[in-house]
């Protein structure tokens, strides 16, 4: 009886082709040096138009079962935690993303928690194995390619002028003593009154999809109610905060415990401003200024980046901590490794 849940090993992804700042700026109409400073993007990957987001998240299961040393036939279920933008529309990806990788034995669980959607899916997959740890190990991915529904004219939804395409995943199962790599307490909060700020307005049964005429414009991503996505902003340092504070709590820790901090890609300002909060230093996190913001993605690519370049150290309490429109603030603890 499984009482500890591990992350086995993790693995991230992106896409061949790079987009610079220099070409992000002439497409908005901004400077280069705003593309760089104020968003904090240096560059970021973009998906080929034959690389969809099953292709993505298969790549990035790839790495992750490589790591953990894991066979895909021993994988029980693929949990699918990434972009609601995939392959097709009223579409699951996992069972696609399962067949790809040869998890036959596995059931597919689809996550819909666009942004906030890395720690969710450490907290559902944890949850699911400590209640059914017979499942077998349990591969968790994500994927993103957002990129393809900004309107770059469009001056109310600059803050999606930083999406980029990528993936990451990472294979957990339940164990009797404490693992090396131990998944622990999560909290999310969610705040209703921003449900309608963004979204792809067209194509739902508010706004149907019509065969006769078709508004390019409606069927991008928008940020729809401009006021109430400023009111928002106001909200979510606090938010995250206390996402961090519930996580830290139902893993027996304070926000003085956390060592290192795995968040989205946000403005170097509001970056600095969470880390300021958590206290935490900024050195001691990933800001992915050179992929952008790949939605749910972040969070997991980031952990598996501080892994593999050494900025984890023995038994670092890792937060990986984000908000996601709708508006949801999610946050789970990670323990990395034993303390010597």
């Amino acid at each position: 009886m499984g009482t500890h849940v591990a992350i086995l090993g993790t693995g991230g992804h992106l896409p061949s082709r790079r987009q610079s700042a220099s070409e992000l700026a002439e497409l908005v109409g901004m400077r280069e040096s705003t593309i760089t400073g104020k968003f904090g993007l240096n560059g970021k990957h973009l998906a080929a138009e034959d690389e969809h987001v099953s292709d993505l998240a298969t790549a990035a299961g790839e790495r992750a079962l490589a790591a953990a040393g894991v066979a895909p036939g021993d994988i029980g279920a693929v949990v699918y935690f990434g972009s609601t933008f995939k392959d097709y529309a009223v579409w699951q990806a996992a069972p696609k993303i399962a067949h790809n990788l040869g998890c036959t034995k596995a059931f597919a669980l689809e996550l819909d928690y666009v942004s906030c959607g890395g720690p969710v899916a450490m907290r559902v997959c944890r949850n699911m194995l400590l209640a059914e740890p017979d499942i077998g190990p349990v591969l968790a991915v994500g994927a993103s390619r957002e990129s393809a529904l900004i309107e770059h004219s469009d001056r109310w939804s600059q803050f999606l002028f930083t999406y980029g395409d990528g993936a990451a995943g990472a294979v957990l199962a339940a164990v009797d003593a404490p693992p090396e790599v131990e998944v622990l307490g999560s909290h999310m909060i969610t705040d209703g009154r921003f449900a309608d700020d963004a979204m792809v307005p067209a194509g739902g049964t508010v706004e149907p999809v019509s065969h006769e005429s078709v508004d390019a414009k409606r069927h991008v991503l928008r940020v729809e109610n401009p006021s109430s996505m400023a009111g928002l902003l106001l909200i979510t340092l606090n938010q995250l905060t206390d996402a961090a504070r519930g996580a830290a709590a139902r893993s027996g820790l304070t926000l003085d415990d956390i060592d290192f901090v795995c968040t989205s890609h946000v403005k170097r300002t509001a970056h600095k401003a969470l880390l300021d909060a958590l206290g935490v230093d900024v050195a001691r996190s990933v800001y992915l200024d050179d992929t952008g913001h790949m939605t749910g993605v972040d969070t997991l690519f980031a952990l598996d980046r501080a892994a593999r370049q050494g900025l984890l150290a023995p038994g670092d309490h890792v937060l990986l901590v984000a908000s996601g429109t709708g508006c949801t603030w999610a946050a789970t603890m990670v323990r990395w490794g034993r303390r010597p």
